[in-house]
């Protein structure tokens, strides 16, 4: 496994054969998206949580082809989708786990609760927690942290948007007492419950994503990707090291 440094963010290249070995690991597991990626220069608060993440992958493909485009920098791929997908499979052979699965509402907390327990996962494993509306200027969360500690969960499962996932999921990896794995991987659940755009392997694969949740719910989606657009100039600003 390869490092790739840019904005002293640590992001890893890792293929689909370093899956077993890494999710033995703990620590904050971060996908950041193209439009998130693009903020880092105002969200300073985002940028720091992404920068003290223990592993952070190239979920964005439009990421991944400016790298390659305008610095010849060829880097893997690897999204929440895909991730979850190995995760889930992972599941059939490891079902004595704990999830907490931090949802944005009770429709989706439902869909996820349903989904474990389709997994295999006895549901008295599965902690669904509903999160409040957080104040972004300070994102913190002591009931969720006070839940967590006491249901001490192997995997924790943010499924909330970006720029807020990932401050909270720092939030929880520097304050919690039990030793676990913070996976933002935001919406990308609900590519497996049907909760949003019918994404799969195939759309994945050839970075497509972005152009099916468009065309699932433009009012949401489209403004979003257009603003990643910015990502193009700090990829040519900044320097990215290779380690």
């Amino acid at each position: 496994m390869s490092f790739i440094l840019f904005n002293k963010i640590k992001f890893i290249n890792l293929s689909k054969k370093n899956f077993p070995k890494i999710i033995k690991k703990s620590g904050l597991f971060v996908f950041p998206s193209g439009p998130g990626l693009a903020t880092i220069n105002e969200d300073k608060k985002y940028l720091r949580s992404l920068r003290n993440s223990d592993y952070v992958f190239f979920d964005s493909g439009y990421f991944v082809l400016l790298l390659r485009i305008l610095k010849n920098i060829r880097v893997k791929k690897f999204s929440g989708y895909l991730f979850l997908k190995l995760f889930f499979k992972h599941f059939k052979k490891n079902k004595n786990v704990k999830i907490l699965s931090v949802d944005p509402s009770v429709a989706h907390s439902k869909k996820n609760k349903l989904f474990f327990i389709n997994l295999g996962i006895n549901k008295n494993k599965v902690f669904n927690y509903i999160s409040p509306i957080y104040n972004t200027s300070k994102i913190e969360d002591k009931n969720l942290l006070e839940i967590t500690n006491k249901f001490k969960p192997n995997f924790i499962i943010l499924n909330l948007g970006g720029g807020v996932q990932e401050i909270l999921g720092l939030y929880l990896k520097d304050n919690l007492k039990v030793k676990t794995s913070i996976f933002c991987t935001g919406g990308a659940i609900a590519f497996f419950t049907g909760q949003q755009a019918p994404i799969n392997r195939f759309f994945d694969n050839f970075y497509l994503g972005w152009f099916i949740r468009i065309l699932f719910n433009p009012k949401i989606f489209l403004f979003r990707y257009l603003k990643a657009f910015r990502l193009i100039f700090l990829v040519i600003k900044k320097k990215i090291v290779i380690r």
